[in-house]
């Protein structure tokens, strides 16, 4: 069945119940098999009175879909029953039928609470019950939900956004389980060919295939919003495929982009290897350069200005809110890839950015158990990239978006954790004398630390440091280290150490390398959730293993 897609009303007019007789299925002619009717039919109980058992209950095919998780859940067996009685006492052929019914609802009304609110519909009556008519009949009816639908009413914080967002009272998929389902479908059906023509003319919310959209990762669609505070969401395979298809969307060929020199290699290699061949041509500046910026702006008609705040591996930082003024004064777009900093460290939308990019695969999934990407800005400019996602096809599988979703959750535990271990640990080997160099944005040594502070709440839980030795004594510190893995990736639960000079350019010679500032003892060291003590203990042991190598 079709389901209802957000942001489109979640709630539905439910259809008018229908009872029917079924000829076969009499109490007078059929002997009991050991379940009586009632069971074996679906009726209530109530039913097995007063010549009703041969009533069947038939609900409309969508009434389950119809009902808004919170009316389900208060419309009870109980609930079901107060319906259907209502509706046959209604009935003046219904006779004695109606006179057993009304009671039976009578008796279900007693046994509801005082305090359980009535459950009203969206501005009609259920199946046709006048109340007026009925003195004697508690009417139960579908809550109206929609001035619940502010999170921001009811949730102050990140971390109860990133709890909440999207789930709590805004789900598109009626449930009543606290999680959300992982809905493993690659196409949608029409009841009818007119329900299609009006889905296609809007006049219908629905979805229609896999690729165009699901209603799990739109639950992860919502709660990214929310949490960036964005009009619209959109969520890709990877990293990589939300930077490379943003690239494609906004910079037309022949068109300019000015990018950074610090930044994730395949990105910089999409630039530099991929754009060229549409003509597209690229201006890399300094992170803090802003006169550089300015420069590129006024010789070339740049449509898009890229980068990472803060940037890998070095974690330099650009001012948001300066380089979206400069700009936008010259038609230009602003995208920050806000990886490191997360939704929670980092606002960049607020700060005048028109797009925030993540890979969700680190910090906001944080489990280093799934591949994501995110783009989150206005509904505009977002559906001109989400256009060219349906055509390339770097869909998020849903089981994926489950994953992302749980993860969502610990999120402000885990970036609270992180942000904390990375800073202590930062000053701790910016003061070793085994370490030469630390580059993290939350020490005053840092060179965009005024930045760091003006447009963060946290720095972050990536450190980057240069041990005092070469290539061989470097990855005998990393092998020392017992605690974090050696791996690529980062934002995990458990600790990641990396050495990017073979882990992300062994393929480029020494001094190749070193064009990118990329030197033989540069670590990078993702913290994870781990005790800080214990982390501390392990990268002090490692450091002294190479001061007695």
């Amino acid at each position: 069945m079709a389901v209802s897609s957000c942001p489109c009303p979640k709630l539905f007019v439910a259809s008018s119940f229908e009872c029917r007789s079924d000829s076969s299925s009499s109490s007078a002619d059929q002997p009991s098999q050991g379940r009586s009717n009632s069971a074996r039919h679906g009726t209530t109980p109530f039913l097995s009175g007063a010549g009703m058992s041969s009533l069947i209950l038939k609900f409309p095919p969508n009434f389950v879909r119809q009902l808004s998780t919170k009316a389900r859940r208060n419309c009870s067996n109980i609930g079901v029953a107060q319906i259907v009685a209502a509706s046959w006492s209604n009935n003046s052929a219904a006779g004695a039928s109606s006179a057993a019914a009304a009671a039976a609802a009578a008796a279900a009304a007693s046994a509801i609470p005082a305090a359980e609110p009535a459950v009203t519909l969206a501005g009609n009556e259920v199946a046709g019950i006048d109340s007026s008519d009925n003195k004697n009949v508690s009417v139960v009816q579908l809550e109206d939900l929609s001035s619940d639908l502010e999170y921001k009413s009811f949730l102050s914080s990140d971390g109860s956004i990133a709890v909440h967002a999207g789930e709590r009272l805004g789900r598109g998929i009626v449930t009543d389980a606290i999680t959300t389902p992982v809905v493993n479908t690659s196409a949608y059906f029409f009841k009818k060919t007119q329900e299609l023509i009006d889905f296609k003319e809007k006049r219908h919310a629905s979805y229609e295939y896999g690729r165009y959209g699901n209603p799990t990762t739109q639950v992860l669609e919502d709660k990214i919003s929310e949490l960036e505070g964005a009009e619209s969401t959109l969520i890709l395979a990877s990293g990589m495929c939300a930077s490379t298809v943003l690239l494609l969307a906004l910079v037309p060929a022949g068109g300019h982009l000015v990018t950074t020199t610090d930044c994730y290699r395949k990105t910089r290699i999409f630039m530099e290897t991929f754009l060229p061949k549409m003509g597209i041509t690229v201006t890399v500046i300094d992170p803090a350069d802003v006169k550089a910026l300015e420069s590129a702006l006024e010789i070339n008609k740049v449509s898009l200005f890229f980068t990472e705040s803060p940037t890998n591996p070095f974690l330099r930082c650009v001012d948001i809110e300066l380089v979206s003024e400069l700009c936008h004064r010259k038609g230009a777009l602003v995208c920050i890839d806000g990886t490191f900093a997360t939704p929670l460290n980092q606002k960049a939308l607020a700060l005048g950015a028109d797009l925030i990019l993540h890979s969700a695969t680190k910090f906001i999934g944080g489990h280093n158990d799934v591949l994501g990407g995110c783009i989150s800005g206005s509904t505009k400019v977002v559906s001109e990239i989400r256009n060219l996602h349906h055509v390339l096809g770097g869909t998020l599988n849903p089981n994926a978006a489950y994953l992302i979703i749980r993860g969502m959750k610990t999120l402000h535990l885990r970036v609270q954790q992180q942000n904390s271990t990375a800073l202590r640990m930062a000053k701790i080997l910016e003061a070793h004398p085994k370490v030469r160099c630390v580059y993290y944005p939350g020490l005053p040594s840092h060179p965009e630390h005024h930045i760091a502070k003006k447009q963060m709440t946290g720095f972050g839980g990536v450190v980057s440091f240069e041990v005092d030795g070469d290539l061989l004594i470097t990855s005998k510190f990393v092998d020392a280290l017992k605690i974090p893995y050696i791996a690529p990736s980062f934002g995990g639960c458990e600790s990641i150490v990396d050495q990017p000079a073979i882990m992300s350019y062994w393929d480029l010679s020494r001094s190749e390398r070193e064009k990118y500032g990329i030197k033989d003892n540069l670590v990078r060291f993702s913290f994870g959730v781990e005790d800080f003590e214990d982390l501390k203990a392990d990268i002090l042991q490692a450091l002294e293993t190479i001061e007695s190598a």
